[in-house]
């Protein structure tokens, strides 16, 4: 009979909630619970619709997972980078800019922050794909892979699964048209993310204006992050200002990314994100957090899903021609070869820079 009992890691103490007067984005709640029938995924998908097509994030409860599960995971995901000796670690950190993919370790100052001031990163993370036995791992993690497992199964088919079938059913599609692109046993790069943000020095805080991760887009489809209490994370709102987004104990903070704007015709924009020194009370600590980072399958085309009845009503907005559309393999080897690494341009907008991938221009916000 296999054992109950867990394997043991340090707990994940976390610090007391902002005490700061901040300016918090009005993100919506949706009760993921009712996503289960069909009565309630009928209630949900305008809910889901409206929010994502203003704000580009929601908040997510009732998702299927416990407080205590959810405590589990913060647990755990101290595991890689507090219990696996530098040496270790460079043996299992991937050479991005090689292969196109994150996986294992990517080590702090890997990604430019300011280009000005050649100001780099410090943020470190450990990539599991949702197939957590493709590549190995750092004997430390290995205890903790049927936890991992599970975790990875969890988002994939009680979290993400689920959003997809209303992003669908919001463009009057089958529900499972989307879910068919982002299967579990076929070839792709969706991955869990365990990432530890470390305190900056002064210099580099005053250099970069505070930003430890200047304004993206996600390079996937969906982004599910599970709250985390240390702030940080903050959006574009509508009206152009940057908000913060408020912790919500076990729930979950979720949004969209390049390749939902390419299936969906630019009917849901990718959301636009930074993150920057915490509050003043919790810059003692360093800031740990969980991901689900959602992409379809490496040969699924992104074409938008021009049967929709909803985008034959509004027109879709194509990224570029149909017979340029890029695999998603194509895509996210583009964008994760060059996220960080090269030199931007300034672009026409204020505070704006440039790249272009696949041909496509992609936008970075200072």
């Amino acid at each position: 009979m296999p054992s109950l009992t867990l394997p043991e890691c340090a707990r994940y103490i976390p610090p007391p909630e902002t005490k700061e007067d901040l300016e918090f984005a009005d993100l919506p709640i949706i009760d993921l619970s009712k996503a289960h029938t069909p009565e309630g995924r009928a209630e949900l998908y305008p809910q889901l619709r409206d929010a994502l097509r203003t704000h580009g994030f929601i908040y997510a409860i009732n998702h299927g997972y416990t407080q205590a599960q959810r405590d589990r995971i913060f647990d755990i995901a101290g595991v890689p980078f507090n219990d696996v000796s530098p040496d270790e670690k460079r043996t299992y950190t991937a050479d991005v800019e090689k292969v196109g993919y994150y996986a294992g370790y990517k080590p702090r100052q890997f990604w430019k922050v300011d280009t000005e001031n050649q100001i780099l990163d410090q943020i470190e993370h450990y990539a599991i794909n949702l197939d957590i036995a493709k590549r190995p791992h750092p004997t430390a993690v290995r205890p903790f892979l049927p936890e991992i497992n599970d975790f990875t199964r969890h988002n994939h088919f009680n979290i993400l699964h689920p959003i997809l079938r209303l992003i669908a059913l919001s463009l009057e599609l089958p529900e499972e048209t989307l879910v068919e692109k982002h299967n579990f046993d076929r070839t792709g790069e969706t991955s869990v993310r365990f990432m530890k943000y470390y305190r900056r020095s002064t210099d580099d805080e005053e250099k970069s204006k505070n930003v430890w991760l200047k304004g993206h887009t996600d390079i996937g489809s969906i982004t599910i992050l599970w709250s985390q209490p240390i702030g940080g994370l903050q959006i574009m709102a509508p009206d152009g200002k940057w908000k913060w987004v408020r912790h919500i104990d076990n729930g979950l903070v979720i949004n969209t990314g390049d390749m939902m704007t390419f299936l969906t015709g630019g009917y849901y924009k990718p959301t636009i994100h930074r993150v920057i020194q915490p509050p003043s009370d919790q810059r003692a600590y360093d800031r740990l957090g969980a991901y689900y980072f959602a992409m379809p399958d490496n040969d699924v085309r992104l074409l938008p899903c021009a049967e929709s009845p909803v985008l034959k009503r509004v027109g879709i907005e194509r990224q570029c021609p149909d017979e340029d559309a890029p695999s998603c393999e194509a895509w996210r080897k583009g964008r994760t070869v060059a996220y960080g690494r090269v030199d931007l341009k300034k672009g026409v907008e204020s505070g704006v820079e440039e790249e272009v991938i696949e041909g496509i221009v992609v936008k970075h916000y200072n």
